[in-house]
C-alpha cells in the first residue's frame, strides 16, 4: 500500500518547524543582504560580491519554505513581528567591520543549521520526505554559505 504522507496533525507539526525555519532564513538573508550593502574597507569588493550570490539563493529558498508550508495547509507567516517571535536570529549591525560582518553571518548560518536539523527528524518521523528534502537542500546550502565564509577570513 503506498504511503499516504503525513497526517493532519503530522502536517501541522511539520508546519510549525517550517515556520521557524522560515522566519531564521529571512533574518539571515536581512543580515547578508544589508551587509552586501554597507560592507567597507580594503577586501570590500571581495565581500560585496561574496554576498550577492549567498542572498541571492536565499531569496529564491525562503519562496520555497514558505510554499511548502502552504502545501501543508498551514498559513505561511509574514511580517517582521511574526519573524522576530519566531527566530533568535538579531539584525545585522552596519557598523561593524568586515571581519565582524562575516563572523557575525557564519554565526547566524550556524543558527539556522541548528534550526533544519531540528525540524529534519519531526519531517522524517512524519514520513514528510517532501520537506525533509526540502530541509537536505537548505542544510547543504547554509553549510556551504558556511564554508565560504570561513574560508574568507
Amino acid at each position: 500500500m503506498p504511503n499516504p504522507g503525513p497526517s493532519a496533525k503530522d502536517r501541522k507539526t511539520v508546519a510549525e518547524g517550517l515556520s521557524k525555519v522560515l522566519a531564521d532564513s529571512y533574518a539571515v538573508y536581512l543580515k547578508t543582504h544589508g551587509y552586501h550593502w554597507n560592507v567597507s574597507g580594503p577586501n570590500f569588493s571581495q565581500f560585496h560580491a561574496l554576498f550577492m550570490p549567498q542572498y541571492t539563493e536565499m531569496w529564491t529558498a525562503i519562496d520555497e519554505v514558505a510554499e511548502r508550508i502552504r502545501a501543508l495547509g498551514e498559513l505561511a507567516p509574514q511580517g517582521y513581528g511574526a519573524f522576530g517571535n519566531l527566530s533568535s536570529i538579531k539584525d545585522g549591525d552596519p557598523t561593524k567591520d568586515a571581519t565582524a560582518m562575516i563572523k557575525d553571518l557564519i554565526e547566524s548560518h550556524e543558527s539556522l543549521i541548528g534550526t533544519l536539523y531540528g525540524v529534519l527528524p519531526t519531517a522524517q518521523e512524519a514520513g514528510d520526505e517532501v520537506t525533509a528534502s526540502l530541509i537536505s537542500d537548505r542544510l547543504t546550502a547554509h553549510e556551504k554559505h558556511v564554508w565560504m565564509l570561513r574560508a574568507s577570513l
